[in-house]
């Protein structure tokens, strides 16, 4: 997997040399500028989403951690480059994830390396799990993903699913409506064993939020809102299913 990266080193030449160790021997390393201070190293770190930071302890005006400091909320992975080794127990209270010594051994350079990319591609794994809508029958809750993450929803709260091509509107019955880039039938599975039905080819009731039925081929749902759902024909005995 490519990683997000900047260089944070006073001395040109040692950028230089790490630059090029980069390129050559960590090509999943994209590297994204360089720093010569704190305040360039702020400048980048907040203008870029960043996977790791290469990190010199000792620069002028400040050091490593008065950096880490004034980040703050630190969501990318630090190895640590420095001549120093008396530096190594602050780098692990600061979560370090790798401590390199000056002159760079190209073998533990690419060790950092895959040990970041070891953590970067447990995290990703991690949340791909997590944003897929899913319920837990426990807590009745589905997640939805979202480009920033992802929003819990309560089963409970949603009146009916609508398709709209490779979408599907989700109803909330607080007058709301999430748009969410799945289709029906993923919502279909991942609300399996859940007080869902599907009724149409385009929609997917809750059937707790079900008033009444009308009488018909399929008929139709009146829900909670007043919103009327037909009910296709092949569909119509599972719903009945839920009221036997």
């Amino acid at each position: 997997m490519k990683l997000n990266a900047i260089i944070v080193e006073d001395e040109e030449t040692s950028r230089e040399i790490l630059k090029n160790y980069l390129k050559k021997y960590c090509p999943n390393i994209n590297v994204l500028g360089e720093a010569a201070n704190i305040e360039e190293a702020l400048v980048l770190i907040r203008n870029n989403d960043l996977d790791v930071v290469f990190l010199d302890v000792e620069m002028p005006f400040g050091n490593a951690f008065d950096l880490l400091e004034k980040v703050g909320d630190i969501n990318f992975e630090t190895i640590f480059v420095t001549a120093y080794n008396h530096y190594a127990i602050d780098a692990l209270n600061a979560h370090a994830s790798y401590y390199l010594m000056k002159p760079i051994s190209i073998d533990e350079l690419i060790k950092a390396v895959d040990y970041v990319t070891e953590i970067k591609t447990k995290e990703d794994a991690l949340q791909d799990q997590v944003l897929v809508p899913k319920t837990n029958v426990v807590n009745g809750k589905i997640t939805i993903p979202q480009q920033d993450g992802f929003e819990v929803l309560e089963t409970a709260n949603i009146l009916y699913c609508k398709a709209d091509d490779n979408y599907t509107e989700i109803y909330l019955n607080n007058n709301k409506k999430k748009l969410v880039s799945k289709t029906l039938k993923y919502f279909e599975e991942a609300l399996l064993g859940s007080s869902f039905a599907r009724v149409h080819k385009s929609y997917l009731v809750n059937v707790n939020e079900v008033v009444k039925y009308v009488k018909g081929k399929g008929g139709s749902v009146i829900l909670s809102n007043g919103k009327e759902v037909m009910v296709s024909a092949s569909k119509k005995s599972d719903l009945l299913s839920y009221f036997k």
